[in-house]
């Protein structure tokens, strides 16, 4: 009965994190709220005759009821704010949710935690950066967080599996959906190594004003936050921004002056709101790790098993050398829509990355 009192205040209309805060450090309980007088709410920072209306009406409690058939039948961990299970880190930041939405199996206050972002249009330098941060990484028994977004984002996870580090994949919508829609297979990965984690109910669309919000929490659940690449404006450098904000350190990759994603990282150095990282491998002296904790986890191959026929023949063209797109869709005879996403499959399961001019080659 608790837990639908703890989901019925994060849905009570022109309540917001800070307001239900205020409510709980009040009322100690979040049934206490729902069962307190009008004038007593009105007692409370921030609630005023229509907010409290709102509390005492039922449409929020019916929400959360409605909620938590999807939360049981999908196994939904919920973590409220006062939970033990709830990430410390972000319970420090003032604007933290109220509670989390998660499934999968990673500790969310895990000893070291790392965020890695970057653009959408990540570049073969941008990739090879990811792969580095993970082998580096990899020994010292990290969580890494990203956005699941397309880019840097996806790289970062898919990289993390690889080399068996438990990746937390932070959502922009609700649990019921995957935007985009082609990362539902690494993600169904992630919940068994790692996590997908949103504020946002089941329901809730990926609308433009909910990735700062989903931005907000990368940079919270971290002890840093890692720029690969960036353009001069983007999500990137919000999360960078806001890490800053909550007094978390962050660290960037330069590019070169001439390379479009890696401008917002060379401004935020030039800035002093990022520490220049020139390799991975400098990143536990920069945060003064001591020795790796474990051996370096030896990659498995992909078994062909988890491959289909048409991957199969991308993979034996491309054993000769390495082609662009429109000589693989001439050889195998297949349409470019249909070919890309094979290819993104297998640029997931890190058979093969893509070079500048939409090439690809195996690894």
């Amino acid at each position: 009965m608790s837990l639908i009192y703890k989901i019925a205040l994060s849905m009570i209309q022109n309540v917001g994190h800070i307001t239900a805060k205020h409510l709980l450090n009040h009322f100690i309980t979040p049934e206490a709220i729902f069962k307190a007088s009008k004038q007593a709410l009105m007692r409370v920072p921030g609630v005023g005759v229509i907010t409290a209306q709102h509390i005492l009406g039922k449409e929020a409690l019916e929400k959360a009821r409605e909620q938590l058939k999807f939360i049981e039948k999908y196994q939904v961990q919920v973590l409220f704010y006062t939970d033990d299970n709830y990430p410390y880190r972000l319970k420090n930041c003032e604007d933290a949710p109220i509670l989390l939405y998660y499934r999968g199996t990673a500790n969310l206050n895990h000893p070291r935690v790392i965020s890695i972002v970057g653009t959408r249009m990540a570049t073969s330098y941008g990739k090879l950066l990811c792969k580095q941060l993970a082998e580096v990484l990899a020994p010292y028994e990290v969580l890494i967080v990203s956005g699941l977004a397309y880019g840097i984002d996806v790289n970062a996870h898919q990289e993390s599996l690889t080399h068996g580090i438990p990746t937390i994949g932070v959502l922009a919508h609700g649990l019921d959906r995957m935007y985009p829609q082609v990362h539902g297979a690494i993600a169904k990965k992630m919940a068994l190594n790692g996590g997908l984690l949103t504020e946002f109910p089941s329901f809730t669309n990926p609308d433009k004003e909910n990735f700062p919000k989903r931005n907000r929490i990368i940079a919270g659940i971290s002890d840093v936050t890692i720029v690969v690449e960036a353009a001069s404006k983007g999500g990137a450098l919000i999360t960078a921004d806001i890490a800053n904000s909550y007094h978390r350190d962050v660290y960037a990759f330069p590019g070169r002056t001439t390379d479009v994603y890696s401008e917002g990282c060379n401004v935020l150095i030039k800035t002093n709101r990022a520490g220049l990282i020139n390799h991975a491998k400098d990143l536990p002296d920069f945060l003064g790790w001591e020795e790796p904790l474990k051996k370096l986890v030896t990659i498995a191959e992909v078994s062909p098993l988890t491959l289909d026929e048409v991957e199969l023949r991308i993979l034996k063209v491309l054993k000769v050398s390495d082609l662009n797109i429109d000589e693989l869709s001439r050889q195998l005879k297949l349409p470019q829509s249909r070919l890309s996403l094979h290819l993104l499959n297998l640029e997931m399961e890190g058979l093969l990355i893509s070079l500048p001019g939409k090439r690809y080659q195996r690894c």
